[in-house]
């Protein structure tokens, strides 16, 4: 940092307090640079702050709390960035600061709880519930099952999973009169409103059957689909901000122009007018989903497989090279045969996507995106091979980036096939041409 050039924080740059009716789960850039960035642009922000509490780092908490939560979104069109302050983040904690999540579930000023978690994060067995052959979701059910009498802020039992936490918070609630509030997964999962309402339901279970309960009758889950792409800052990117807005800030978030939220529930406490800053409530949000997961995220996943090979490190870099934007427009045209053909606008949103990827100032790292593909694979890619294969096709748009997977494991095509799909590794047509595709070692 520069010590001649003050920090940001609301002294620096007036704006004023927000009080908290936001629990957020999952601080990190994409949430600054979404649901942050949303609530601090509708036109009633002064009345929804935000409580965000970070995942596995406390990096997050630790940049922010000094600035009073403020942070400057850098929006980087192709010719040129925009700075915005974005004051929606009241408070920044340390997600092992279980005692102050506790008590702000349990205020009745409280009411919308939203998380970015990854598909990893939720810890989620293949039927969707809580794995709880994992060592940290078995401790958890275990103290769910003991939770003290009294004040479980004081209390703070040593929870460490997210959605563990979670029910802790919600007891908490229920304990202290039980007013509503709605769950708002913000996340790359498909229904991931139903998916995390019978994963919390599960976990709830373990608490009491009055929790189960009181949970079915106050607790609303709302389903969602986000859309910015948000690339790691660097230090070059918070020497931008600091040689020109004049000050120091630890918290910056870079991002695209483009930014989509599509929303899907009940809010029984009320929301912000997020409408206003344009995300869009619509009464059925899965093919909104399905258009973002195969699409973007499903030609994400494939450059990040082929693209290093071929001497890519970024998605600009990996759509300039002309063998994988045919891969790309091969894989969306058999996606979009099982979409909708009304309300997506599906040509337009593909234009979009290949203006999006090819903002070279948007340094998107393909090693980025290749993390946890094997967790991605089943949700961006298989759905797709699936269908096609159902209607007697190839898939061979599918089985590319699958069978870079297949030669990344080194092992048996019908296994590694198998641990992503078990109906594909029985396709033995499928199998020969994901063999036959898989790039073999030198």
């Amino acid at each position: 940092m520069n010590s001649t050039a003050p920090a940001l924080s609301r002294s620096t740059h007036p704006s004023p307090a927000v009080p908290v009716r936001i629990v957020h789960l999952g601080l990190g850039a994409f949430h600054r640079a979404h649901q942050a960035w949303y609530t601090g642009h509708a036109a009633d922000a002064a009345e929804w702050g935000i409580a965000a509490f970070t995942g596995r780092s406390a990096t997050a908490a630790e940049e922010l709390a000094p600035q009073d939560g403020l942070f400057t979104l850098v929006v980087r069109g192709a010719a040129g960035d925009e700075l915005d302050v974005v004051g929606s983040i009241a408070e920044a904690w340390d997600g092992a600061r279980l005692d102050r999540l506790v008590a702000l579930l349990a205020a009745p000023t409280t009411a919308i709880v939203t998380m970015t978690i990854t598909e990893k994060g939720y810890r989620l067995a293949p039927d969707g519930l809580p794995d709880t052959g994992d060592p940290a979701v078995a401790a958890d059910v275990a103290l769910l099952g003991a939770l003290p009498a009294g004040d479980l802020a004081a209390s703070t039992p040593g929870v460490t999973t997210t959605l563990g936490r979670l029910v802790v918070g919600l007891e908490a609630r229920r304990r202290a009169g039980g007013s509503p509030l709605a769950i708002v997964p913000c996340d790359n999962l498909p229904s991931n409103g139903p998916m995390v309402r019978a994963a919390v339901l599960a976990l709830a279970d373990a608490v009491s059957p009055e929790l189960t309960g009181w949970m079915l009758e106050h607790v609303s889950f709302v389903s969602t689909s986000v859309d910015r792409i948000t690339p790691r800052t660097t230090d070059a990117d918070r020497a931008t901000v600091r040689e020109r807005a004049g000050y120091d800030d630890a918290a910056v978030v870079v991002t695209e122009p483009f930014t989509d939220w599509v929303l899907s529930g009940d809010f029984p406490a009320g929301r912000p007018a997020w409408e206003t800053a344009g995300a869009r409530f619509v009464e059925d949000v899965e093919p909104f989903e399905r258009r973002k997961l195969w699409l973007l995220n499903g030609s994400h996943t494939l450059l990040a497989l082929l693209g290093p090979a071929r001497g890519h490190a970024t998605v600009a870099q990996a759509i300039a090279d002309p063998v994988l934007r045919a891969a790309v427009e091969s894989l969306w045209d058999e996606a979009v045969a099982h979409l909708p053909a009304e309300g997506l606008d599906l040509p337009a949103y593909r234009a979009a996507l290949v203006e999006r990827f090819e903002n070279a100032r948007i340094e998107h790292q393909l090693a980025q995106i290749l993390l946890d593909t094997d967790q991605k694979l089943p949700i961006r890619i298989v759905p797709v091979a699936l269908a096609e294969r159902a209607a007697g096709r190839s898939a061979a748009a599918c089985a590319l980036p699958i069978a870079a997977w297949v030669a990344l494991q080194g092992g048996d095509v019908t296994a590694v096939v198998g641990a992503l799909s078990p109906q594909l590794a029985g396709d033995a047509e499928f199998l020969t041409l994901v063999e036959s595709l898989a790039p073999q070692p030198a």
